[in-house]
Order: structure tokens, then C-alpha cells, then sequence
């Protein structure tokens, strides 16, 4: 089948479509450019749809590819058949292309090649005929050979069942149908030793069907068997095996039959299913790992995307025991206005002094926001923060107290290890409070300074194919920064990194660019930026916005490109550049439509949904999609795990979303659990399906375990 056209069947798109995506990725272009600057050319394909055609493209090619390999090498071999080239070009995946190319590959001397090399493969083949009543034993003693070293009629018929169980186990057509048989029946097994109620304790004797195991205990057991932990299997009765295999192979009811069932029992156990036991795993691993990187990456787009806490001055605080608690405060635009570190901990116990420090810095900076990381010492800095608080008279209280904010230790570390550059004279520590002070302030703009990996919001990151998360990773990341737009003059060298079209080392020259010459007053400009060729200016300019820029629509999402189009639409209706983002223009949409949009688009020379994108951004220049999207949840309320009792009803943010239920922020350091089964009064698939991360929810405590710091969450019956 033609792959423009397969691609449309399996996407739900339409040909031209797919024709003029690939047309358009060939060419270069970037996925977030082609999603917002050619949706003439493409029929306005959504970026995760063009992602998903990208994805898919790419492994069809590489089956091409493979196919082609394959068929090269059997040809060379002089075994190429017609129906064989048929079998491998009708293929559609992978794993049928290496079945047919089994039987060809160089392999390692096995029995089955020895037997060959002495001869034997014309009676492996008598035998597998089943057209004789002869008993096998005596065919044998026909292919005695001392200088072959068969001295045996025994050894003889044992060679030749080695080449008829090998060839078997080389069958595509047998594989195939044993791996739907496993699929069917099989059974994922799996058993450790281990303390009651241990990491694994549900795995220590544990089975579930193959075709039904979830993808989180797929994970979970790979991880276990990783650390020794576990060990697993798969299993499908022998009998069931053999006996597929038989009904293929059993032609007869001779002696010769019962000698080629043999070898199929044979070829089963000792070559068949340890093979297909490791691809089933490999299988079941894989599906699971693209799961787990599919929620992993909602569950970082919503992250990245929600909104900022803009114009606040914020005291962030990395909390420590030996190095003390590190503070930062930055003001509205993310400038730092002062640093210290406290010793409020073990081994220094410093409270009072600790107090009089944060106090005197949210008089003198007039902080609003304290946002408190979750290093080893949050819940003390937590503590200290609140009573601090309480303690300040209304005139210094911040408006909102503190949050906290749930990172890994290892990501903080990661950013601030980003921001030496930026801020040489602090170290390590204090650096990391400046990040937690501006993650609050751009979640975006501090995130994408993160492995995304380090981030606490996924499931089994670590075990996941390293290329293909970054890949995913990558894309998501992509996607938000360029819907959001980015300050030209202002962005760090990460940020301007995810832009479309620029990689690291143009984004340096960008910053560097800006340090000597100033900031950039048009968007132009850029191509004076080394190695910033036209082709990168294409793809980027529209996604860097420069505000108050001489030219207006230097700081909106319209693109150079359709600079003269934005012009003439606005002289048709009768404004100028200078009222871009005014009230008056409001009137803009109405005019068009009373023009008929159609009418100018043909005379502007530019598509329908080009104008409608232009329009709106004339309305409202650089606007921010978070801007529209709830504020986060900043508490003022401090409580601790002892606090908490069953039925009691909180307001909380979902902090991470999996397979099996949703992680609850409800100020208490420890996360809460809604499983699956507890997220709303009907039944739910997947926790996607009711939430995402950044969601505020109302929860009832169901169950707090103070042993293992583990609180039972449930959505029902809350009308969220």
C-alpha cells in the first residue's frame, strides 16, 4: 500500500493532507511552524496530530528500509522466491519482517547446523515428508558416516530431528500464530521473597493474562526483576503449544509423524519459548513504556502550561539540614533582589534568628509569595515559614504564604547547575532558590532548564527507552514554548532553545548577540545572529515576540511573512499599525466578516485561517493561551500528617497523573493518592479522562497510614 495513503486509513486523515505534511517535514520544516503557519497547506493539522503522523512516518520508513535490507541479503543468498518477496512486502511491522528473514540470517554453529554440516538434512527431511511406513530409527542407518562422526543410528535420527526442530522454530507462520496463542492464553507470572508489605509485596505470587496485564505492572515487574527483586516468566501450557505447532507440521499417522511431533515438542521448549517468552516481554515492556510516556508527557504539557504568578516578588526557599535553608527573592520580573541562608535545622537550631532574617527581608522587599521547595528539610522550612508569618503584623503579612513546590531535589539541582552562567557569584545552593522563586513566577520559562525526566510528574521514567522519552519529552516541550511565544530579550539560553528551528548553540549566539549589542528592536535583526540562517529565521521568527517594538506586529504571532497581508487588512478596514491592541480595534471582526473573509483572503493573497490567526493577534498582541487557564492554588494554611482524619474534606492540587490514579497536593509534604476507582461516581478508564496536573480538586480522606506516610484519597460524591 502507498504510505500517504496507509498513513490516512490509520490516522483518520485526508490524503492530500498526509501528502502535504510529509511534503512539508521532508522539506524541513518544523513541526510547530507547519502547525501555525501552513494550515492553508495542510487543512489546519493540530501540532499533536502532525506529531503523531511524524512519529508514524518514521517507522514506516524504517520498515521500508529494513524490508529493502532484507530482501537484498536473501537475494545474495540465492534463496529469494517469489512468494517469499511477496510474504516480506506485504509485511506490517517489524517483528513479521525478521520472521520471514529467520531462516536466512548467519547464525552461530547450533545443533541443527552441525547435524547439517554432517549430512543429515537429506533425512530430516525424508523423515519430515511422513511418506513412509519405515520406522525413522532404521532410515538412519543410512547416514552413518565415521569420518562425519554419526556412529549411530540413534545419533543419526537425533541430528535430524535437531534440523527439523530448528526449522520449525524458524517458521514465520508458526511464530506468528504462537505469539497470538500467548497473547490469548498466556500468562504473566512472577515471584520474589520480601517483607510484608515491601515495594513489591503484590508481585511475590503474582499472575495475570497476558492480552489483560496493565501497563504499570508490566513496569512495575520489569523494575523488580531489574533489582532482582522478582523473577518472571510467561507461560502457556506445552500441550497447547505443541499441539498448534503439531497441526501445522503432523501430516500423517506414521512412525515418521510421531518422530517430526517429537522434534516439535523439542523445538518448542528448547528454542521456541525462551525466544518468544523474551519478545513477549519485549512487547508488553515496549506498549507499556509508550503509555508511560504518553501520560508522562500530559502531564508535563499541563505542568509547563499552567499559569504564572506574575508581578509578585517572591522568597523562594531550598530548605537544608548541614547547609542550611538557602533564600532567594526576586522580584515581578524574575530580577534577584537580595539572597541569605538560614539555619532553622539540625544540627544548628538557629529559629529565632532564622525568624528576624526572613522577616526583615519581607519588610525590606515587600514579599508577597514565599514559595518553599521539597528538599529533606521542607516540613520544618514549612513550619518556620508559617509561624514567621503568623508572627508579622498585617502591614508586612505576604498576601499568600507560601507554596510548596513538589520538584525532585534532583531537578532543583539540575536548574540551578543551568543558571551558573547567569548568576556566577552565587553557588549552587542559593541558585537553586532563585529557581524555585522563578518557577513559581514561569513555570514554562524555569522548566524547560530541567532534564524533564528529573521532574517529579511520571511513571517509571528512568526504565523508559532513553531516546524515544527524550524524543516525546522533547516534542511536548517543543510545543509549549512555541505556543506560548517568547521574549526575545529577555528569554534564557534554554528557553530560546526549545524556539522551532533554533538549537542550543544558536540560542548561545542569540544571547550573546543581545549582550553586546543591546536588546533587539526588530525581529529582522535576528539574521545578523550567527549561524541564524533564512531557513531558521523562517521557522523561529514567528514564535520570538520583541514587545514595544517599533513595528507592533514584532511582538505578536503574526509572521514576517504575512507582514504585508496584516498591513493591507488593516488599510482595507480602515486602521494602522499604531492601533494594534487598542480598544477601537475591537470593531476589526465584524468588518471582516461584513467584507467576507473569503473575498480577503483571495485579495491579500493569503488563506482563511492566516487571516482569522492575524486577527487575532491584532486584537490582542502576544497575548499568553495560560493567561485563560485557573491560577494555581497558593495555601495559607499549614497542617501535618496527624492532622489529618478520615472524612475530612480538602482542596488540593493534582500533582501527578498514572495509570492507576492521580497524586493529590493537600499541604500536608505528603502527597495523597486518588486511585482510579475513587476519581469521580462513574467508571473511569484512565485518570487522564477526569484529570490532568495543575487541577484543583476537592478530596475526602479515606484512610491516613502514619507508618508508611501513605493518605487514601476519593473524588466521589465532592461534585468537583
Amino acid at each position: 500500500m502507498d504510505m500517504v495513503k496507509q498513513l490516512a486509513q490509520e490516522l483518520g486523515l485526508r490524503e492530500e493532507q498526509v501528502a502535504a505534511a510529509v511534503r512539508l517535514i521532508d522539506e524541513g520544516n518544523t513541526i510547530p511552524f507547519i502547525a501555525r503557519y501552513r494550515k492553508e497547506v495542510t487543512g489546519s493539522m493540530e501540532d499533536t496530530a502532525l506529531r503523531e503522523l511524524d512519529d508514524r512516518l518514521g517507522y514506516l520508513r524504517n520498515l521500508e528500509k529494513r524490508k529493502s535490507e532484507v530482501l537484498s541479503a536473501i537475494g545474495e543468498q540465492g534463496k529469494l522466491t517469489p512468494e517469499l518477496e511477496a510474504s516480506v512486502a506485504a509485511a506490517q511491522t517489524l517483528a513479521v519482517v525478521e520472521d520471514l528473514y529467520r531462516p536466512y540470517k548467519q547464525k552461530r554453529r547450533t545443533r541443527g547446523s552441525i547435524a547439517r554440516e554432517k549430512g543429515l538434512e537429506p533425512l530430516a527431511a525424508a523423515i519430515f515428508a511422513q511418506s513412509t511406513l519405515a520406522d525413522p530409527l532404521v532410515m538412519a542407518r543410512d547416514y552413518l558416516s565415521e569420518e562425519k562422526g554419526v556412529d549411530s543410528p540413534e545419533a543419526a535420527l537425533a541430528g535430524a530431528l535437531d534440523i527439523i526442530a530448528e526449522d520449525l522454530s524458524d517458521d514465520a507462520a508458526i511464530r506468528g500464530e504462537l505469539r497470538r496463542l500467548i497473547h490469548t492464553d498466556g500468562l504473566v507470572a512472577c515471584a520474589g521473597e520480601g517483607q510484608e508489605g515491601g515495594t513489591y509485596a503484590m508481585y511475590q505470587d503474582f499472575s495475570e493474562p497476558v492480552g489483560r496485564i496493565a501497563p504499570h505492572r508490566v513496569l512495575a515487574i520489569n523494575r523488580g526483576v531489574k533489582e532482582g527483586a522478582l523473577k518472571a516468566a510467561i507461560q502457556l501450557p506445552e500441550e497447547k503449544a505443541v499441539g498448534l505447532i503439531c497441526r501445522r507440521v503432523v501430516t500423517a499417522k506414521n512412525p515418521c509423524a510421531r518422530a517430526v511431533e517429537t522434534a516439535a515438542r523439542d523445538s518448542w521448549k528448547r528454542l521456541i519459548a525462551p525466544s518468544v517468552e523474551n519478545e513477549t516481554f519485549s512487547t508488553l515492556f515496549e506498549a507499556a513504556s509508550e503509555q508511560a510516556i504518553k501520560v508522562f508527557g500530559e502531564n508535563l504539557h499541563h505542568l509547563l502550561m499552567q499559569p504564572p504568578v506574575k508581578d509578585q516578588v517572591v522568597l523562594g526557599l531550598d530548605p537544608g539540614y548541614r547547609n542550611g535553608c538557602k533564600i532567594a527573592v526576586v522580584d515581578g520580573t524574575g530580577r534577584v533582589l537580595d539572597t541569605t541562608v538560614v539555619y532553622p535545622t539540625q544540627p544548628y537550631n538557629r529559629v529565632e534568628e532564622s525568624k528576624k532574617k526572613l522577616a526583615a527581608l519581607i519588610k525590606k522587599h515587600r514579599v508577597t509569595v514565599v514559595s518553599i521547595g521539597n528538599g529533606t528539610a521542607s516540613r520544618e522550612s514549612e513550619q518556620l515559614v508559617a509561624e514567621l508569618i503568623r508572627d508579622l503584623g498585617p502591614d508586612h503579612r505576604p498576601a499568600v504564604s507560601y507554596m510548596v513546590v513538589s520538584e525532585a531535589g534532583a531537578s532543583v539541582y539540575s536548574a540551578s547547575k543551568l543558571a551558573s552562567e547567569e548568576f556566577p557569584q552565587f553557588d549552587v545552593n542559593l541558585r537553586s532558590a532563585v529557581s524555585i522563586a522563578r518557577r513559581l513566577q514561569d513555570p514554562l520559562a524555569e522548566l524547560v532548564k530541567i532534564d524533564p525526566k528529573a521532574i517529579g510528574i511520571g511513571q517509571y521514567q528512568h526504565d523508559m527507552p532513553p531516546a524515544r522519552l527524550e524524543s516525546a519529552l522533547g516534542g511536548v516541550v517543543e510545543s509549549c514554548v512555541n505556543s506560548v511565544g517568547v521574549d526575545l530579550n529577555t528569554a534564557s539560553g534554554p528557553l530560546l532553545g526549545h524556539v522551532a528551528g533554533i538549537n542550543s548553540a544558536i540560542a548561545k549566539n542569540i544571547v550573546a548577540y543581545r549582550e553586546e549589542n543591546g536588546g533587539f528592536t526588530a525581529r529582522s535583526q535576528l539574521l545578523k545572529v550567527p549561524k541564524l540562517g533564512k531557513k531558521t529565521y523562517e521557522q523561529c521568527a514567528g514564535f520570538l515576540r520583541i514587545p514595544g517594538a517599533k513595528n507592533p506586529l514584532d511582538a505578536t504571532a503574526v509572521h514576517p511573512e504575512s507582514y504585508t497581508a496584516a498591513k493591507a487588512l488593516l488599510e482595507e478596514c480602515g486602521w494602522k499599525l499604531a492601533d494594534v491592541g487598542t480598544a477601537a480595534i475591537r470593531e476589526l471582526p465584524a468588518q471582516v466578516e461584513g467584507k467576507g473573509i473569503g473575498t480577503l483572503a483571495r485579495q491579500l493573497g493569503v488563506g482563511e485561517p492566516t487571516i482569522r490567526d492575524i486577527i487575532d493577534e491584532l486584537l490582542k498582541p502576544g497575548r499568553d493561551p495560560r493567561d485563560t487557564l485557573p491560577p494555581p492554588l497558593l495555601r495559607t494554611d499549614v497542617m501535618e500528617l496527624k492532622d489529618l482524619k478520615p472524612e475530612m474534606i480538602l482542596t488540593g492540587t493534582v500533582r501527578n497523573v498514572i495509570d492507576f490514579g492521580a497524586f493529590v497536593d493537600i499541604g500536608v509534604h505528603e502527597d495523597g493518592l486518588v486511585h482510579v476507582s475513587q476519581l469521580a461516581d462513574r467508571f473511569v478508564k484512565h485518570p487522564s479522562q477526569v484529570v490532568k496536573v495543575g487541577d484543583i480538586v476537592k478530596v475526602k480522606v479515606l484512610e491516613v497510614d502514619m507508618k508508611r506516610k501513605r493518605i487514601s484519597l476519593t473524588m466521589k460524591g465532592l461534585g468537583q
